[in-house]
């Protein structure tokens, strides 16, 4: 499935599901994230995370794994600009941790969200119920995203947040959304 939709500014997307040749357009994305966002998406400022980190991001089987990216489709080099991750939890199939990541040039142009309900869609069609994430407590936009979409705060522990978002209330949420006109198309495509 490819969804096509547009930022809040009008900038046009393509969003589909991440693969494994997509190896060299993460890493580019990555490099192109600020030592700060490199830092609050993966505890780590380095300019590149671990090759096993990369490998873990692209082992995407649609089930266990899902993950969708982002790409700028009006400039021909298409690159990523955003990139979102869910990954079963071994022990209750209908959990899974969710992550996100938007390039720094990006942010608060509605792509967080739109990447969201992308996935909480694919999600419940996998048969998950709820996703938890990780935050950093300096991280304060990727907290408002979470609280926004209805997140709990579970626990504190070794200087990280805990927070569950449950699918169904966060969609809800989403759906009733207007100040993100990207969304219409995401919800059009999965709806029909």
């Amino acid at each position: 499935m490819i969804i096509h939709t547009h930022l809040n500014d009008g900038t046009p997307i393509c969003i589909r599901k991440v693969r494994k040749a997509d190896e060299e357009r993460l890493k580019r994305g990555i490099a192109k994230l600020s030592p700060q966002s490199r830092y609050l998406r993966f505890f780590s400022g380095a300019p590149t995370p671990p090759q096993n980190v990369i490998d873990r991001l692209l082992d995407v089987d649609g089930h266990e794994h899902i993950a969708w990216g982002a790409i700028r489709s009006d400039l021909d080099e298409e690159p990523a600009i955003g990139v979102v991750h869910a990954f079963r939890d071994k022990d209750i199939a209908t959990v899974a941790e969710f992550s996100v990541a938007v390039l720094d040039e990006y942010h608060k142009r509605g792509l967080a969200r739109i990447l969201t309900a992308v996935l909480l869609l694919d999600c419940q069609d996998e048969s998950y119920a709820s996703l938890t994430v990780h935050i950093l407590p300096e991280n304060k936009p990727a907290a408002r995203l979470a609280r926004s979409l209805g997140a709990e705060h579970v626990k504190f522990e070794e200087g990280v947040s805990q927070f569950e978002i449950r699918i169904d209330r966060a969609l809800e949420t989403l759906r009733s959304e207007t100040d993100v006109p990207g969304l219409a198309a995401v919800f059009a495509k999965f709806d029909s």
